[in-house]
């Protein structure tokens, strides 16, 4: 996608203007008698940058159809704006500390990109080039955002995203101004990021994760600009911390829950302690594939070492979490809430760093690089890539999503490169909190927290309705409702009554930022590709309600059971099956063991519930069961009121079916019980009674029996579930290979150095300190 930051400077030096750009920018560079000796590729670098903003002039229907929606923001901004002794736009004031300034810049960029772009309506237009240097000029000068701009508010505009803006601007328009220009407008930049590796605003905190590798890749364009060779290293060198010693390394592997960074399971957190892959790691991803690119072939270029992690990581921490070019709702922390990035548009940014990777790689990475870029574009037909109807989404980093992601697509495609086939999948992310199960008809997640990882994130007024994500929500994805999250599923759905959750009716609790829970338990165990446990020890976010909560996760749905319900708040206690988006004006037949269920029913003792388009339900107790069906108004201003993140106003109406499991008021030691077939038909519902056995569902202890006799069982104490007993909190798996019979152990506390499993009278120690949550195999 555009903005990546850098791409392969042999590509940017194909056409011809390209190339006369490079001699242009080159002799400017040269023309200043102040400026230090050119640092060889410096010019190689502003160019391959402007290129990622403006592509590559690869014809296509696709590409003509973008750029007219591209001229359509970009004549509309530049229509209405005035360069003069005001504002440039009448709703943006000037002033210090505005919380208008990223716009102010987001907006020039996308008149100045259209410039840029061949084929654009304002491209090469002198009068527009004048219009984009002047208002350079007034937000320079009216320190707006120059070297004398005080850091007021958030940090991270001044930091970061004002700087990546304003070098998408200079970039696509560096071959027309003069040396002494570019230095002038990058002085705030050296300023606010002269240290790729610290925060400016507070020296003693070092920069981690997505933070620092945007820094870098600041420290690395602007040193290209300014030539200085010093600066540019200085921001190669921060991906892996060099001045450091490789502490703050993007690309290293933490061997611990929690804390910045990749971990050694694949895990990916930002703030210590919220699940970022679906965000912030895609950040640091089109960062890293910005640096490989524009510095290949150079005396910057990364090391073959740092370029092979990076292309590793693909496959390890993202490609998990993307369901039809969407990512997971569990891995998108706060932006969930966040209008212009949906599942679907930070799926295309993360497509876009893919391919932008593939074409540096060579090879098995290769083709492995394409082929999921190539997968995740073919999937994605709700929102599809290469069709761009409105250039203004947002995506991580200040960017418009637009030609150059289009062209370099097409580019792969062209290859004839085969799509990744989806293979069924069970993963525990023990280090994040995360997991999810892959089948080759549906996918599932969960969003759990613990001590260790937070509930949700709510910082800078955003995802203000997010109190229950964390408290064990099972996200379902469907083919038939590959735009379920996006369909704005936030700003609608009753968030009291997340599917997986339990809940009281009352008030919500207060937001906090990053909460955590105070309890260890959380995590499960992975018997194969097609089957694996995971459990929750839950206590609400005001410690009334508490519930031991587990799911067992098989190739045909997923198994949920609730024991120890207890609450003391005089609250009506509920647990969420199901309360899915049908969609606007959306329909479906729902059937309770055979029967048409209206708009609001109460269902008891009913055997099993089918949703058409959805799947089926299998009630395993006597629990009464609510079913409404109901249309939902809301806005996105309802759930972020960020200042550069903002929703619209705009309200949106969508249909929800919702199932719900009644508790009471003030419960002890509820249960429930029952399954979600995603995808089944009634007659698979129905048939689904033969697929396992509940063997215990107590507070103790929760376990399944599939068909072929394998136990599924979470302990959360010592205990004994037919011919297995454990020492203490567990999660366990025994069944039959083809080898004999086989345990798997795991401990979701995190806390245990060894966990002692008897089984036929016959007791295993199993080793389960620093494992952090993974799962142990023993041969029994």
């Amino acid at each position: 996608m555009p903005g990546f930051g850098n791409f392969d400077r042999r590509t940017a030096l194909r056409g011809g203007a390209a190339a006369a750009a490079s001699v242009a920018l080159t002799s400017a560079l040269a023309s200043t008698s102040s400026a230090q000796p050119v640092a060889p590729g410096s010019s190689s670098i502003v160019t391959g940058y402007r290129e990622l903003q403006t592509g590559i002039n690869r014809p296509s229907a696709e590409r003509t159809a973008a750029l007219a929606n591209l001229d359509r923001v970009a004549k509309a901004y530049h229509d209405s704006m005035t360069v003069g002794d005001g504002p440039l736009w009448k709703d943006l004031p000037l002033g210090p500390g505005s919380d208008f300034t990223t716009s102010m810049y987001a907006r020039l960029r996308a008149i100045a990109v259209n410039w840029g772009t061949p084929g654009g309506a304002l491209a090469g237009d002198p009068a527009v080039l004048a219009r984009i240097k002047g208002a350079l000029e007034l937000l320079y000068s009216s320190d707006q955002y120059s070297e004398k701009t005080a850091e007021i508010g958030n940090w991270y505009t001044y930091e970061i995203g004002i700087p990546l803006y304003l070098l998408h601007i200079l970039a696509t328009v560096a071959d027309e101004l003069t040396q002494d220009e570019l230095a002038k407008y990058l002085k705030p930049v050296l300023k606010f990021s002269g240290d790729p590796n610290r925060r400016t605003n507070n020296p003693s905190v070092v920069e981690t994760g997505a933070n620092r590798a945007d820094k870098s890749t600041i420290s690395l364009v602007s040193g290209a600009m300014l030539g200085d060779a010093e600066r540019i290293k200085r921001g190669v060198g921060a991906f892996t911390d060099v001045e450091g010693g490789g502490a703050a390394s993007v690309i290293a592997k933490l061997h611990r829950a929690a804390g910045d960074g990749f971990h050694t399971d694949g895990s990916f957190l930002q703030h210590d302690s919220v699940p970022y892959p679906g965000h912030y790691g895609i950040i640091l991803l089109t960062a890293i594939a910005s640096a490989i690119h524009v510095t290949k072939g150079t005396e910057f270029e990364l090391p073959a070492d740092v370029r092979d992690a990076a292309y590793a990581l693909v496959s390890d921490t993202f490609a998990p979490f993307v369901y039809a070019g969407a990512l997971m709702e569990s891995v998108r922390g706060r932006f969930l809430s966040r209008q212009g990035e949906s599942a679907h548009d930070i799926g295309h940014q993360l497509t876009g760093a893919v391919v932008l990777l593939a074409r540096s790689a060579s090879g098995k990475r290769k083709e492995e690089l394409g082929g999921l870029a190539a997968k995740w574009i073919t999937e994605d037909t709700f929102a599809p890539y290469l069709k761009i109807p409105d250039p203004e989404r947002f995506a991580p980093g200040p960017d418009l999503v637009g030609i150059p992601g289009i062209e370099f697509a097409q580019e792969l495609l062209a290859t004839k490169v085969r799509a990744t086939p989806t293979v069924a999948t069970h993963r525990v992310f023990g280090q994040q909190d995360r997991m999810v199960h892959i089948t080759e008809g549906w996918s599932a997640s969960l969003g759990v927290a613990s001590t260790r990882i937070a509930r949700y994130e709510s910082i800078n007024s955003m995802n203000l309705h997010g109190w229950y994500v964390g408290d064990g929500s099972l996200y379902l994805f469907l083919p038939k409702a590959k735009g379920h999250f996006t369909d704005a599923y936030w700003p609608t759905v009753d968030p009291l009554l997340l599917p997986g959750t339990t809940s009281k009716s009352g008030p919500t609790p207060k937001l906090e930022s990053v909460p955590l829970t105070g309890k260890d338990h959380c995590g499960g165990v992975r018997w194969d590709a097609r089957h694996g446990a995971h459990a929750l020890d839950f206590v609400s976010q005001d410690g009334t309600l508490t519930a031991k909560k587990s799911w067992f996760f098989t190739p045909s749905g997923v198994v949920c059971l609730g024991a120890g319900i207890t609450d003391s708040s005089g609250e009506l206690i509920r647990t969420t099956i199901e309360n899915r988006n049908l969609g606007e004006n959306g329909a479906g037949v729902l059937l309770a063991d055979g029967h048409l269920v209206g708009g609001s029913e109460s269902l008891r003792r009913k055997r099993w519930l089918h949703l058409e388009r959805v799947g089926g339900y299998v009630l395993l107790d006597d629990a009464e069961v609510t079913a409404l069906r109901e249309d939902r108004t809301g806005t996105w201003r309802d759930i972020d009121k960020g200042a550069n993140t903002k929703g619209t106003t705009v309200p949106y109406t969508r249909r929800y079916q919702k199932l719900v499991i009644e508790h009471g008021a003030k419960p002890s030691n509820a249960t429930y019980a029952y399954a979600v077939l995603p995808n089944a038909s009634v007659l698979q519902t129905i048939a689904s009674a033969w697929s396992w056995r509940v063997r215990s569902n107590t507070a103790t202890v929760q376990a399944v029996r599939l068909w072929d006799a394998t136990l599924l069982a979470n302990f959360f104490a010592a205990g004994s579930v037919d011919e297995v007993s454990v020492s203490g909190p567990a999660s366990v798996a025994l069944g039959r290979t083809g080898n004999g019979w086989q345990l798997a152990v795991s401990d979701p506390t995190q806390r245990q150095e060894v966990v002692r499993v008897t089984v036929r009278r016959k007791t295993f120690e199993v080793p389960v300190k620093d494992t952090f949550g993974a799962t142990q195999t023993v041969r029994v």
